[in-house]
C-alpha cells in the first residue's frame, strides 16, 4: 500500500479507536461515579473557588470540558445556576481537562494488552453493575492508548519528511502558524483531548541526531495553544436557541481560552523555560509527551489563577459581546429547558427533571387554589381563567416530562440508582398529573351544571371548599417535606386523609337531607357527590406522592 495511504488510513483509524476509547471511558466513569457527581454538583453555588473546584473534579470524571460547558450552559437556561456561577465552573472544567493529557504522558504500551483484557474479564465476567462499569473504563481506557500507540507508529515515517521537519520548523518561528494549525485540528475532531494527544505522539518522534524532538517545545507550544481555542466550538454551538446568560457562559469560555493564547503567545520561551524545570529531566524525545502535559496543566491552570478574582470583569465582557435582556425566564405551556444534549450525563439531566417536576407541583398547587376559589371564591370567573391557564401548563410540562424520562431511559446512560431515581420521578409526575386530572373532573362537574341552569346551595360550596382546603394541605406536605422524617409526613397525611373521609361522609348525608327537605334542587346531588368522590382521590395521590418520595432516593422538589 502506498506510504500515504497507509499513514492517513493508520492516523484516522488510531484517532477512531482513540475517541471511542475516550467517549466509552466517559460514560463508563458517569455509571461508576453517578453519585459522586451530583455530590460535587451539590458545591456549586458555594463560591467561585468551590465552582472552580466542582468543574476540575466534574470534568476529570466526564474527561471533556466541552462536555461540562455543555451541561453548565444547560444548567444556566433551565435558571439552576447563576452566570457567575457557571463562569468559575468554565474555568474549572478547563483544569480537569488536562488530566487526560497527563494520563497520554505516561508509557504503558507493554501493558496496554493485559489492560484490554483484565478490563474486558471485569465487564463479561462482573456480575455487579460497579464492577462492569469500573472494567469498561479499565478496558476503554487501554483502548484509547492502544489507538495512540497505532497513531504513533504510523507517524513515525513523517519524522524524516522533510516537508514535515520543514513545516515544523516555521511552526516555531512563527507560533501565531501553529496556533491555527492546532485551532483547525481541534475544529475539525471536535476534541482538544485528540489533538492534544496526537500532537504528543508527533513530539515524541525523535528528528535526525536521534535525540532531540522533531518539533521541540517551542514548536509544540503555539499547536497546543490552538488547541485550547479550537475546543471551545462545541460550548458555543450547544449554546445556539439558549439564553442569553447560556450563550455568555459559552462565550466566557472562549473569551479565557483566546486571552490566555494571546497571552503565552508573547512569553513561550518563559513557559517552555518553567514547563522544563518542572518536567523529569532526560532526552528530549523521552520527556516531552509529559512536557506538553506539564504545558497544557500550567496554562489552564495560570489562567484560571489570573481570571478568577476577576469574574465581574468576565461578567462585563460577556454582557457587552451579548447584550440585552431574556424575554422571559421559562417559556409557558412547556418544558423548556429539557436540554436534549444533558440526556448523556444523566447526573446533570435529573436535576433539570427535579426542577421541572417542580415547576409540575408548582402550577398543580395553584390548580388546586385556583379551582376552589372558582367554586366558592368572590371572584369565580377570575379565579376560572388562572385555573385553566395553570392546568394547561401542568398537563404539557407532564406530556414533556414523560417524553424526557422515556428518552433517559432508552438511552442506556442510567445506572441501576439512577434507573431508580428516574423511574420514582416518573411515578410522581403520573401522580401530579393525575390530581391535574381529578380537578379538570371537578371543572367538568361545575361546567355540567351552569349548563343545565343548576347553581350548588351555599352549604355545598362551603363543604367543598372545606374538603378542598384539606387536599390542599396534603398536597402541599407531600411535596414540601424539607426537614421533617418521611415516616411522620405519610402518618399525619393518613390522618388528614381520614378526616376528609369523615367529613366527605358527615357532608354525603347533610346534602341528602337538604334535597329531601327541598333545600337543595336533587339534579345536583350526583354532581356534588362526583366532586366529593374525586377530592378523596386527590387525596389519595397525595399519599401516593408521600409513599413514592419514600421509596426512592430522590432529589427534593420544594416550593420556592
Amino acid at each position: 500500500m502506498n506510504e500515504g495511504i497507509n499513514i492517513i488510513f493508520g492516523l484516522t483509524g488510531g484517532l477512531a479507536l482513540f475517541l471511542f476509547g475516550m467517549n466509552s471511558m466517559s460514560d463508563a466513569l458517569q455509571k461508576a461515579a453517578g453519585e459522586k457527581m451530583k455530590a460535587i454538583l451539590g458545591v456549586l453555588t458555594k463560591n467561585p473557588v468551590m465552582g472552580a473546584l466542582a468543574g476540575a473534579l466534574v470534568t476529570a470524571v466526564l474527561q471533556s470540558s466541552s462536555a461540562t460547558t455543555v451541561m453548565v450552559i444547560g444548567f444556566v437556561s433551565a435558571g439552576l445556576m447563576s452566570l457567575p456561577q457557571a463562569v468559575s465552573v468554565i474555568f474549572g472544567a478547563n483544569i480537569g481537562t488536562t488530566m487526560t493529557a497527563q494520563l497520554m504522558a505516561f508509557k504503558i504500551s507493554n501493558y496496554v494488552y493485559p489492560i484490554i483484557f483484565i478490563g474486558f474479564l471485569m465487564n463479561f465476567i462482573g456480575r455487579k453493575e460497579k464492577i462492569k462499569n469500573i472494567g469498561m473504563v479499565i478496558f476503554s481506557f487501554g483502548l484509547l492508548f492502544e489507538g495512540i500507540e497505532i497513531m504513533g507508529k504510523v507517524m513515525k515515517p513523517l519524522a524524516d519528511s522533510p516537508v514535515f521537519i520543514n513545516l515544523m520548523g516555521k511552526v516555531s518561528d512563527i507560533p501565531v502558524l501553529g496556533v491555527v494549525l492546532g485551532a483547525v485540528m481541534t475544529l475539525i475532531v471536535q476534541s482538544s483531548s485528540a489533538t492534544i494527544a496526537v500532537l504528543q505522539n508527533f513530539a515524541s518522534q525523535a528528528g535526525p541526531d536521534g535525540v532531540t524532538s522533531v518539533m521541540g517545545l517551542a514548536g509544540a507550544i503555539p499547536i497546543l495553544l490552538g488547541d485550547n481555542i479550537g475546543t471551545t466550538i462545541t460550548a458555543l454551538l450547544a449554546s445556539i436557541g439558549q439564553s442569553k446568560n447560556a450563550k455568555r457562559t459559552a462565550v466566557a469560555h472562549s473569551v479565557f481560552n483566546i486571552t490566555g493564547s494571546i497571552l503565552f503567545l508573547f512569553i513561550i520561551p518563559v513557559l517552555a523555560g518553567f514547563v522544563r524545570f518542572i518536567s523529569p529531566k532526560g532526552n528530549e524525545v523521552d520527556v516531552i509527551s509529559r512536557q506538553i502535559a506539564n504545558a497544557h496543566t500550567t496554562f489552564n491552570v495560570v489562567c484560571t489563577l489570573i481570571w478568577l478574582p476577576l469574574i465581574p470583569v468576565m461578567i462585563k465582557i460577556v454582557t457587552f459581546i451579548i447584550r440585552g435582556q431574556d424575554e422571559m425566564k421559562r417559556k409557558e405551556y412547556s418544558a423548556g429547558f429539557l436540554d436534549e444534549k444533558l440526556i448523556a450525563q444523566p447526573a446533570a439531566a435529573l436535576y433539570l427533571v427535579s426542577d421541572e417536576l417542580r415547576h409540575m407541583t408548582e402550577y398543580t398547587a395553584d390548580i388546586l387554589e385556583y379551582l376552589k376559589e372558582s367554586i366558592s371564591g368572590k371572584e369565580p370567573r377570575a379565579a376560572r381563567e388562572k385555573y385553566s391557564e395553570n392546568a394547561a401548563n401542568a398537563i404539557n410540562l407532564y406530556d414533556s416530562l414523560s417524553v424526557y424520562m422515556t428518552r433517559m431511559f432508552s438511552s442506556g446512560n442510567l445506572t441501576e440508582i439512577q434507573s431508580e431515581q428516574t423511574a420514582g420521578m416518573f411515578y410522581l409526575a403520573n401522580h401530579v398529573e393525575r390530581i391535574a386530572g381529578r380537578c379538570g373532573e371537578i371543572a367538568e362537574s361545575c361546567d355540567r351544571l351552569e349548563a343545565e341552569g343548576k347553581k350548588m346551595s351555599q352549604e355545598a360550596r362551603k363543604e367543598i371548599r372545606t374538603c378542598m382546603k384539606i387536599t390542599q394541605k396534603m398536597f402541599r406536605e407531600a411535596v414540601n417535606q424539607k426537614g421533617q422524617e418521611k415516616s411522620d409526613i405519610v402518618r399525619n397525611m393518613a390522618k388528614e386523609r381520614n378526616k376528609l373521609r369523615k367529613v366527605s361522609r358527615q357532608y354525603s348525608k347533610e346534602v341528602l337531607n337538604r334535597v329531601k327537605k327541598k333545600k337543595c334542587d336533587a339534579a345536583v346531588l350526583k354532581y356534588y357527590e362526583g366532586i366529593i368522590y374525586n377530592i378523596g382521590k386527590i387525596a389519595d395521590n397525595c399519599i401516593g406522592i408521600a409513599e413514592e418520595t419514600m421509596g426512592h432516593a430522590l432529589f427534593p422538589i420544594f416550593f420556592r
